[in-house]
């Protein structure tokens, strides 16, 4: 197993102080920042879940809370794209600022609404982030964003999951870049069912290791 760096770590960003967990495999050749859907967090276990995932795969990950607690009770700040979206892009920033990370290619993992964040911070720094992965989320949201996106992306769905498969199925076409849709069988949104998850994170390795590493040696 790849030994690993954990830290939690504060990032400064839109006048606040953003808490977040750090963790960077030895070896790592890549960085995926996880931007968690409303009324979600850091804590998540099924973020977190994807996120041991990755790192036993050699990714770095940090996991970070784009809200601050008291402003998770704002309904005007949990769906303001925008502002998420530069608070994700801030952490992209600190993250090539950071010592220990500056070197390793940059990703996104998104879910839920928070893959509509992510998908916004992707099309806003094409140089900067070279994959994203969204689980069970909510292009829709960024529609008017999705032809900028330039990092390859694979949207991940459950099956059982109605309204937001036909989403993700509406976004895929509107994204010009490298992608692919993953629909689950038998999974919810919450992808509760035994082994769903780890289906989930079996691919966003797969995507991750596959597009962060291309990028990592084509810049060596």
């Amino acid at each position: 197993m790849q030994v690993s760096s954990h830290v939690d770590i504060c990032i400064p960003a839109d006048g606040r102080k953003l808490q977040g967990e750090l963790t960077v495999p030895r070896n790592a050749s890549g960085i995926v920042a996880f931007a968690h859907g409303s009324g979600s967090n850091r804590h998540s276990p099924r973020n977190q879940f994807v996120a041991r995932e990755l790192q036993r795969a050699g990714v770095a990950t940090l996991l970070l809370d784009l809200l601050e607690e008291e402003e998770t009770a704002d309904p005007d700040k949990v769906i303001d794209l925008g502002m998420l979206a530069e608070r994700l892009l801030a952490a992209t920033r600190w993250i090539g600022d950071n010592p220990a990370t500056a070197s390793l290619v940059r990703g996104y993992f998104g879910a839920s609404t928070g893959a509509a964040v992510a998908l916004v911070a992707a099309a806003c720094n094409t140089d900067d982030v070279s994959a994203v992965v969204s689980r069970s989320g909510r292009p829709d949201l960024a529609k008017h964003w999705l032809p900028q996106v330039k990092a390859p992306t694979l949207l991940i769905v459950g099956g059982n999951d109605a309204p937001v498969l036909q989403w993700n199925r509406d976004a895929y076409r509107c994204l010009s870049v490298e992608k692919e849709l993953i629909v689950v069988p038998n999974a919810t949104h919450l992808f509760e069912e035994p082994g769903t998850l780890e289906e989930v994170a079996r691919h966003a390795c797969r995507w991750f290791v596959r597009h962060l590493a291309a990028k990592a040696i084509g810049d060596a």
